[in-house]
């Protein structure tokens, strides 16, 4: 249903037009049991005057009938379809509903709040561009709210609005409010999730749904449906990386062969020069040809048929790319995967797995870890049973091209099908990682010859002369999150206090001892390798370390720990969010890395992954450096370090 108009009386054919060209907006509900998430949706359709009136008049019936809402109309039912939902009040299956207003179209996900229902939920948040969290501002943030949040982060949904509901109920509280925020920003530092808003509201009242509520002059922020219509989503997609999964050859005769297909990412333009995965056959553009007429250029998430200038041999199931900007092609992957079966994950087992428009055999090789989803803890595991989350290493028969999840959806995500059955068991996200079996130099075993040298000068000797345990920070964070500043901050509080201290910072190691790496996931993970061999070797010395690295993956993280000493390795997270980082960028690296110059990007175009359990968390958008620092040292006498 859309939005009244006059032009639907006066001329249809412009209000069509109209309607075809605006921007559409997926979003999902998800929250807490109860938490009234299908009531805020209900009340958005009816303040929009988005239900027709035989379904008004039925939900009237059934409020009566349910009595949820003593009698009073209860929106919840126009999304509660099923009736198991209504009989007990809660969301089961995944409710999509559909408008529109004069500035955007929408498709919402109402999504269920049970642990129970996880699938659902990852199914409904899969095609989603943001996020609404609601929380009962009687409970605040309980594990549902972390346990969805998680999964929003895991998806991809960089646009999270946080709806503090039931207002009303807590007396339209400010302070409530308040702390809701800081707890909810104190656990959301672990995650991705760059672009996050808070509003409080109440739902069944409709304050601060359409209108600003008076009841609450406290807050001076947009309403609900305001930041709905003009949350900002266009930049989102990747119109770099150009891919096409070919999904049909069409050969209407003998003069015609085109290649069908959406549009992955990017752009692509007639007489550009593309190349075929895996064959990698080259040729040009010779037209882009839609139902509407021929383009000159197209872009993601158009379909459209691509003909060739030469023969090539080109099937269902290749890719479509740009010869200088090519995926990676490999039979072994990491991933993240959400079990969707009744029957539990084995690994070994064979399966089907379809990713993009290709359809492989393989097999789950290696199931690393469970993630727990209320508490971000990862526990090894043998199997992974209904709605559980993994992370697990994929052996294909054939290599295939594929993306990391975060920098390409379309070519980062996959299904796995039971062969048999042919049903779906399970959803998966790449990983921009190397797989354990491929070697890399923390694996290295040093040579046989080799003896290890011990110093005369005791570790007992050392804290002794300096009054202090040898231990190493290392304060990771996204690109310009202000790491470096504090190491030096921390650096010279301590020495004007009299310790012996060092600082490694991650761009003077790389004008020195690794000037030879690049940014590749392989050369930062070598980079802070060699960051934590110096760092060893100072404590070794006595020398409390302060070490300024992005090191943007956990599992480098701990390798770092391994070789340090986890008695000796501590970590603060500097937990700017993205855009504080970009708007603090004084040497350009984020618009590089939009552009594709720099490839690889924590934040842009790869991911970064926040310390699940770090020791402190800064955040330096909030307070100075100083504050930061001071925080930094009261964390080492805490500790008995000085």
């Amino acid at each position: 249903m859309s939005h009244q108009s006059d032009l639907i009386a006066t001329d249809i054919d412009a209000y069509l037009k109209q309607h075809e060209n605006k921007e559409l907006l997926r979003f999902l509900t998800c929250g807490s049991v109860d938490d009234g998430k299908s009531t805020l949706i209900g009340m958005l359709l009816y303040e929009s005057k988005m239900i027709y009136e035989d379904t008004l008049a039925s939900i009237e019936k059934d409020s009566i009938k349910h009595g949820t809402t003593g009698g009073k109309f209860d929106p919840a039912l126009l999304t509660d379809g099923l009736k198991a939902e209504r009989e007990q009040g809660i969301t089961i299956d995944v409710a999509y509903r559909y408008f529109s207003t004069a500035k955007r179209k929408f498709i919402i996900a109402d999504c269920p709040g049970h642990e129970q229902y996880t699938r659902n939920m990852a199914t409904g948040a899969s095609t989603c561009d943001l996020a609404i969290i609601l929380i009962d501002a009687r409970h605040g943030v309980m594990k549902q709210t972390k346990r969805h949040s998680f999964i929003v982060s895991l998806l991809g949904i960089k646009h999270v609005l946080v709806a503090v509901n039931k207002m009303d109920l807590v007396d339209y509280s400010e302070e409530r409010f308040n702390e809701i925020v800081r707890d909810y920003r104190e656990f959301a530092t672990r995650l991705e999730m760059p672009d996050q808003h808070f509003i409080p509201i109440s739902a069944l009242n409709g304050d601060n749904l359409l209108e600003r509520s008076p009841k609450m002059p406290w807050y001076d922020g947009s309403t609900l449906m305001h930041h709905l219509e003009n949350v900002h989503i266009a930049s989102d997609r990747n119109l770099i990386d150009f891919r096409m999964p070919v999904q049909y050859v069409n050969r209407p005769n003998l003069n015609f062969r085109g290649f069908c297909g959406t549009i992955a990412s990017g752009t692509v333009s007639k007489g550009d020069t593309i190349m075929v995965l895996p064959s990698k056959k080259t040729s040009k553009v010779k037209s882009i040809v839609t139902y509407d007429g021929d383009l000159e250029e197209a872009f993601a998430p158009l379909s459209i048929t691509i003909t060739t200038e030469d023969e090539i041999d080109i099937s269902r199931g290749d890719m479509l790319v740009r010869p200088d900007n090519q995926p990676t092609i490999t039979d072994k992957f990491e991933a993240t995967l959400v079990w969707m079966a009744e029957e539990p994950l084995l690994p070994g087992k064979d399966y089907l797995i379809k990713q993009a428009c290709s359809v492989t055999p393989g097999r789950i090789s290696t199931l690393r870890y469970e993630i727990d989803v209320n508490t971000l803890h990862r526990s090894p595991t043998s199997q992974l049973k209904l709605n559980e989350i993994g992370r697990v290493q994929m052996q294909l028969s054939r290599p295939i091209a594929l993306d990391d999840y975060r920098r390409n959806k379309g070519t980062g995500a996959f299904i796995v099908v039971d062969r048999v059955s042919n049903i779906t068991v399970a959803a998966g996200m790449i990983l921009d990682r190397k797989t354990a079996d491929q070697n890399d130099h923390w694996d290295d075993e040093a040579s046989e010859d080799l003896e290890v040298r011990t110093s005369p000068v005791t570790s007992a000797e050392r804290e002794a002369r300096f009054g202090q345990k040898p231990v190493t920070v290392l304060l990771t964070g996204l690109p310009a999150a202000g790491k470096t500043p504090i190491a030096n901050a921390v650096e010279r509080m301590l020495f004007d206090r009299g310790r012996a201290v060092a600082v490694i910072d991650g761009q003077n190691m790389r004008r020195g001892l690794s000037r030879d790496l690049g940014f590749s996931v392989d050369d930062r993970s070598e980079n802070v390798r060699r960051a934590a061999e110096v760092a060893k070797t100072l404590n070794a010395s006595g020398l409390i370390t302060i070490a300024a690295f992005v090191a943007p993956h956990e599992a480098v993280r701990q390798k770092a720990a391994e070789v340090i000493g986890r008695d000796r390795f501590l970590v603060a997270h500097v937990a700017a969010p993205v855009e504080w980082c970009r708007e603090h960028d004084d040497q350009g690296i984020y618009a590089k890395a939009d552009t594709g110059e720099i490839g690889g990007f924590p934040g842009v175009s790869a991911d970064y992954e926040p310390p699940t359990a770090p020791d402190l968390v800064l955040s330096t958008h909030e307070k100075s450096v100083e504050e930061c620092a001071k925080q930094v040292v009261a964390m080492l006498e805490k500790r008995g370090v000085i």
